[in-house]
């Protein structure tokens, strides 16, 4: 039997509502207090999303937003369907755009996570030298800003250059080079994110189905590596919503409009004064853009909300 112990939110939660158990009534001033709260985190958060919303259904594409109209005069979704059509002036569509994102989102997310509990793997259950070296370079990286390694990766990728005479492949010129640089960021985040959980994994169950016949591969394979599901899709998530909304690096590397993302035709629609902004594009692109990481959420909401919980408490 195991005795867990509160976590600090836990703490926090029972003795703000005066009880050591959930479910118990508040006080009516604890109730107003925590409601009014609650409003001002849901305003803060929704008042910025309608007016996105309520720009990207105005008609009127030539004004700089001064007020928030829910349902402007003249709504519709004409705006939409010209953003799906071509959303900047270069000759890429939207669909384009998106597949880029994708691509590079999921292969970095997915190189992450294999590459990442690999790793974390080694660090949790083997002893070996310089391990502790190698935790704290993984924790410096970590710590580091993703802009500080620009300049070393643009140096270092754009001298890999394949092919001969007129057709040259320059990696740091393709979205492989960019999926790359991305990815030598997600992986501290990933490595530390899965050591953690690993850790709060019992080694006696992978010294048990040693103990059944299993060897130490089929042990991690079958046993430890499907208790780590909830961490694996944290971990997958939050890299591919990073990689999705990623501008720095592609912006620094890519010269090709075919290879643009979403995130940077969005920025190309920004003109130089607001004026010469179209607004109502700019918003229907922006929830366009924001619409397939809000679709995945949802889809891998019960086992990110589980890895979550789970990598708090320790039994």
């Amino acid at each position: 039997m195991h005795n867990q112990t509160p976590s600090f939110i836990q703490k926090i939660g029972r003795k703000f509502s005066g009880n050591s158990g959930a479910g118990r009534k508040l006080t009516f001033l604890q109730q107003l207090g925590l409601q009014l709260f609650l409003g001002t985190i849901a305003f803060t958060v929704l008042y910025p999303m309608l007016w996105v919303f309520s720009l990207s259904i105005n008609p009127s594409d030539d004004i700089r937003p001064k007020e928030l109209i829910l349902i402007p005069e003249g709504a519709s979704f004409d705006t939409y369907r010209e953003v799906i059509k071509q959303p900047t002036p270069n000759p890429v569509s939207f669909g384009r755009l998106a597949f880029n994102s994708f691509r590079l989102s999921f292969t970095t997310a997915f190189a992450s996570v294999i590459i990442g509990v690999f790793a974390a793997y080694a660090f949790s259950r083997l002893r070996f030298a310089g391990r502790q070296v190698f935790m704290i370079s993984v924790l410096t990286v970590l710590m580091l800003p993703a802009i500080a390694t620009l300049p070393a990766l643009f140096v270092l990728l754009n001298k890999v250059v394949f092919g001969a005479g007129k057709t040259l492949f320059n990696l740091r010129n393709s979205l492989w080079g960019v999926g790359v640089a991305v990815l030598s960021g997600l992986l501290p985040l990933a490595i530390w994110n899965l050591k953690g959980y690993l850790d709060t994994i019992p080694k006696e169950l992978e010294e048990a189905a040693l103990i059944d016949g299993c060897t130490p591969n089929q042990a991690f394979f079958r046993v430890t590596l499907p208790l780590a599901v909830p961490a694996l899709a944290v971990t997958g998530f939050l890299g591919f919503m990073s990689t999705w909304s990623e501008f720095v690096i592609s912006w620094q590397f890519l010269t090709k409009p075919q290879d643009f993302t979403l995130t940077m035709a969005l920025y190309g629609m920004v003109g130089q004064f607001a004026g010469q902004t179209p607004w109502s594009k700019f918003a229907a692109f922006a929830i366009l853009v924001a619409l397939p990481v809000s679709v995945i959420y949802l889809y891998l909401q019960k086992y990110i909300v589980g890895g979550l919980a789970l990598g708090g408490v320790k039994g």
